[in-house]
């Protein structure tokens, strides 16, 4: 979570790692159908001020309290990006799907490289995203959509891991000819899928 992520986070050459990392992602028919907006400490008032007006659209009986939560927000982590996609028009050749599986990646190459360099990181969503104000902020186009904002800095305390799923979860093996689909085995027995 941001809350646990403080200063330093990473800038210069390890910054500009992190951003080339999102340009390995595949990108079907080059559209590069995401960008990323970098929030700099002197722009964090304002989009504290942008989450406090997308709450009183919510919710307009919000009390000093909740707006106040939600101004913090916007000062959580020492590194603050926006990821923004392009869905394109109703007729692209390339679906939206395609740009979202895009972006996905593009933001997990992300992750990936600011772990890789020491930082901790991590993804925060919800309603604001699609709110007015904030739409207006950062000067979404028509078929833009923000779709998460990416904090970066030094973890100062960590969760507890979660349990991941295992392969057997979300992995079927289709079984030619007009078989269907089984079940991926257990650990013990996945040799023999190869």
């Amino acid at each position: 979570m941001p809350r646990r992520l403080a200063a330093p986070g990473p800038e210069g050459a390890q910054l500009q790692a992190i951003l080339e990392a999102a340009g390995h992602a595949p990108d079907h028919g080059r559209l590069l159908p995401w960008r990323f907006i970098l929030v700099p400490q002197g722009a964090r008032a304002v989009l504290g001020q942008a989450f406090v007006q997308a709450l009183l659209q919510r919710d307009p009986q919000a009390d000093a309290e909740e707006q106040q939560r939600a101004r913090d927000k916007a000062a959580r982590a020492p590194v603050l990006l926006l990821a923004v996609v392009d869905e394109g028009a109703a007729d692209a050749p390339i679906p939206p799907a395609e740009r979202w599986l895009s972006a996905g990646c593009a933001v997990h190459g992300m992750l990936l490289m600011a772990t890789a360099l020491g930082y901790g990181s991590a993804l925060t969503s919800g309603r604001a995203l699609q709110a007015p104000a904030l739409r207006a902020l950062f000067a979404l186009g028509p078929h833009e959509r923000a779709a998460c904002f990416i904090s970066m800095g030094t973890v100062q305390s960590r969760k507890p891991p979660r349990q991941r799923p295992a392969p057997a979860q979300y992995v079927t093996t289709l079984m030619a000819p007009g078989g269907g689909v089984h079940s991926w085995p257990a650990h013990d027995q996945a040799d023999e899928y190869h």
